[in-house]
């Protein structure tokens, strides 16, 4: 039989796509393959004298299984190809087999005994000393997890049989001999004109320039060796490697007996007392506080600033803050993990999936503030509250879960917090309807153990707050990274509003544990303490700031503080080892709900009028604020900013002449004073929240709302450099260092930007 014919046409487009084939169905065509094409086209449909190969061909696998069958049927005499008038059921079934033979191995139904070559892949070849399968093995050769979605039968046994002629893109084999005079071998993972990322056989990562490099050679052969099995091995190796369709979600990962901890994994131990240029998590610190000890970028030289690197992300607002480690960021997009150079920008490895459709609020927008990282790997939660591991040599999927067992509007917008051997993620989707939660996994396999629920149900504590109605919706959403005092061992997590956010007719009370800041043990998810901002919110107030945390003599007595400027209008500073409010004070102009925080800590509400101003509309939100040890000071960005009462949504000025307006603010915590501030010049639409970062160097860096980056003196708000991004800033800026030398990174806009100062 020969389809030589068929494949010199043109490609036709697929009008019809090919129906799921059962392995029956194959098996049978299998025989009808043997009796009438085999003499031809080989046993092993390889290919031979008489007839091309019909397995791997790539002209036969752009045809759909109608077009192969009608050509079976009819031939095509003149090219040497006779026609095979079969009867139906035989010619459906010829026509799986040959269809098969270009499809996925997941569809393909090789022979052979899986389980066999389970245990020759895992034992007597030890292909986990170099592959990771289902996050077991070692992540120095190509993840093998997707093996039978990604390859042919006929890949498969290409790549096992000559390696050499089947390199997957990036593990090319190179030798490098630098100018200093060591010698490196390894992968060629990414590599230009001006850089080379190469990936050494321990799996370490060496970000290189050019002019570093002496020499570079190539190797020919794979580092893989040829599969020296028997035939029958082969065989069964194919039929295990077929089955690898990925990680399913639920299925935890089990740490495989082959695996190595690298040099390269990440203990917690470093996370706790991460080196002055490393930037480990969301916030750089445990404490929650962005102040950075880095000191060569200060107050002096920092109109030497200049971009070093851009690098876009197809997405209209970035709110992610990069994570770098040993050289490398990591950044996030709407379901997308990319890991970059550090120096450089040069995109490594990147992960992604579709989009979920049908979710509502920040997540349906492809909002995702960033990632944790821990051991060998990289943690996300994905826009449907998926969280997700992946490896860091790889950015393949090592383990996933699903957080939320309830079919409610939930989904995710978090950056994971690393806390010993687990991540700590939560949920957002307060303001359209969930019972909030915060859950804990092991980080090695994605086993969940603990889920402490932020909204109580009759009879749990908290729950005589909410009146006869069962909260089953009542929001209180967890989408904020928290801190954590390892002093204590205590999680802090802070909460979002109650549900209905201006509607309290069915939920009278305070409407615990909304709006409040939450002391967990981080073992149990057991609650210590918690205070709540605003009891009984109607104004949509989230308590979702960051809770920044600092241990400082404070009024005369050594102390561990918390420190937080609510959306409500007051700044706190608590005893964040029982929850007393120790200093409350407004930090906006106009504040017309309350007029203090009384002794007991809950606020004194000030008569109801029939004014149309309700103040403040959101005095603060979710991005990040600093402390400075040096000046004492607190710095985070509020808006001026009132609502008409009668109607909700609308702003009102505090005076005629007055419009809403941004303000970067550095407030006294010994005092609540306002030290110095910044007005923000422009519109406040649309509401863009750009972070803080305060340096040992003497600066704040904050960006302005309308597009610009910048940086001021600490101690006296001067203005001394900005860059004009030129696009609404959402996200908070970082601060790293990389051979000596430090950067600024911040995503503004669609683009990370990385900065850092300039030789002349």
């Amino acid at each position: 039989m020969r389809i030589l014919a068929l494949l010199l046409l043109p490609p036709l487009a697929w009008s019809q796509t090919a129906p799921g084939t059962s392995s029956i169905l194959v098996e049978e065509g299998r025989k009808a393959y043997a009796a009438n094409c085999a003499a031809c086209h080989g046993s092993d449909a390889e290919g031979s004298d008489q007839g091309p190969a019909l397995a791997g061909n790539r002209r036969l696998r752009a045809r759909s299984a109608q077009q192969i069958r009608a050509f079976i049927y009819q031939g095509r005499p003149s090219s040497g190809m006779p026609a095979f008038h079969l009867p139906g059921p035989q010619l459906d079934a010829l026509t799986a087999f040959v269809h098969s033979l270009n499809s996925p191995a997941a569809e393909s139904s090789p022979p052979g005994s899986a389980p066999a070559g389970e245990r020759y892949v895992m034992e007597t070849g030890r292909c986990l000393a170099c592959h990771m399968i289902l996050g077991k093995g070692a992540a120095v050769g190509p993840d093998l997890s997707e093996a039978g979605r990604e390859l042919s039968v006929s890949d498969l046994r290409e790549s096992l049989l000559n390696p050499s002629a089947h390199l997957s893109p990036g593990y090319q084999i190179v030798v490098v001999r630098l100018r200093n005079g060591g010698t490196m071998r390894g992968f060629a993972r990414a590599r230009s004109n001006f850089d080379l990322q190469l990936q050494d056989l321990d799996g370490r990562f060496h970000m290189l320039r050019q002019d570093q490099i002496a020499d570079l050679r190539e190797e020919r052969q794979s580092l893989m060796p040829a599969f020296s099995g028997s035939p029958e091995e082969l065989r069964d190796v194919i039929a295990y490697l077929s089955t690898l369709t990925g990680v399913q979600p639920g299925a935890p990962a089990e740490p495989a007996r082959e695996q190595r901890s690298g040099a390269a994994d990440i203990g917690f131990a470093r996370i706790r007392n991460p080196e002055p240029g490393d930037w480990l998590t969301y916030n750089g610190n445990l404490d929650g506080n962005r102040y950075s000890p880095l000191t060569q970028i200060n107050a002096s030289n920092v109109s030497r600033l200049r971009v070093q690197w851009v690098f876009p992300i197809d997405h209209f607002g970035l709110e992610v803050t990069p994570l770098v480690a040993d050289g490398i960021m990591y950044i996030t997009g709407p379901n997308q993990v990319l890991a970059l150079d550090a120096a450089t920008g040069r995109m490594i490895w990147k992960y992604s999936r579709p989009r979920t459709p049908g979710l509502i609020g920040d997540a349906s927008l492809g909002t995702n503030r960033g990632v944790a990282v821990l051991g060998d790997k990289v943690f996300m939660m994905t826009d449907n509250a998926h969280l997700i591991a992946l490896n860091r040599v790889t950015g393949s999927l090592v383990w996933e879960v699903v957080t939320p067992e309830e079919q409610q509007h939930y989904g995710s917008t978090v950056a994971p917090l690393a806390v010993k051997d687990t991540i700590i993620a939560g949920v957002s989707g307060g303001d359209r309807g969930i019972r909030g939660f915060l859950a804990c996994y092991k980080a090695a396999t994605g086993e969940r153990l603990w889920r402490r629920w932020t909204i109580p149900l009759k009879g749990e504590p908290g729950s005589e707050t909410w009146g006869s109605k069962e909260p089953l919706f009542g929001g209180g959403a967890t989408w904020l990274t928290g801190a954590y005092d390892p002093a204590t061992d205590t999680l802090y997590w802070p909460t979002g509003n109650p549900y209905p956010d201006s509607d309290d007719h069915d939920r009278p009370g305070d409407n615990l544990f909304s709006n409040c800041i939450l002391a967990l043990d981080p073992q149990t998810g057991a609650l210590k303490w918690h205070y709540q901002f605003t009891p009984h919110d109607v104004h949509d107030w989230d308590a979702t700031e960051p809770p920044v945390l600092v241990d400082t003599e404070y009024h005369g007595r050594k102390r561990k503080l918390l420190l937080h400027a609510d959306r409500n209008g007051f700044f706190y500073v608590l005893d964040r080892e029982e929850g007393q409010v120790l200093l409350a004070t407004q930090f906006v102009r106009r504040l017309t709900w309350a007029r203090g925080i009384g002794p007991d800590g809950r606020p004194q509400l000030l008569p109801e009028t029939d004014s149309a101003e309700d103040c403040p509309m959101n005095a603060a939100n979710w991005n990040s604020a600093a402390y400075s040890p040096s000046t004492r000071l607190y710095y985070v960005l509020t808006l001026e900013e009132c609502r008409a009462s009668r109607q909700p949504g609308a702003w009102k000025s505090a005076a005629p002449e007055e419009a809403p307006q941004k303000v970067l603010r550095a407030i006294n915590i010994d005092t609540g004073d306002v030290a110095w501030e910044i007005p923000q010049i422009g519109s406040v639409y649309p509401k863009t929240w750009p972070g803080i970062l305060a340096t040992a160097g003497g600066l704040v860096f904050y960006g302005d709302p309308n597009g610009a980056f910048a940086a001021a003196g600490q101690r006296d708000g001067k203005v001394l450099w900005h860059f004009p991004t030129n696009v609404y800033m959402k996200a908070s800026p970082m601060t790293y260092m990389l051979a000596g030398k430090q950067y600024v990174a911040v995503a503004a806009g669609p683009n990370i930007l990385c900065f850092g100062l300039s030789s002349d």
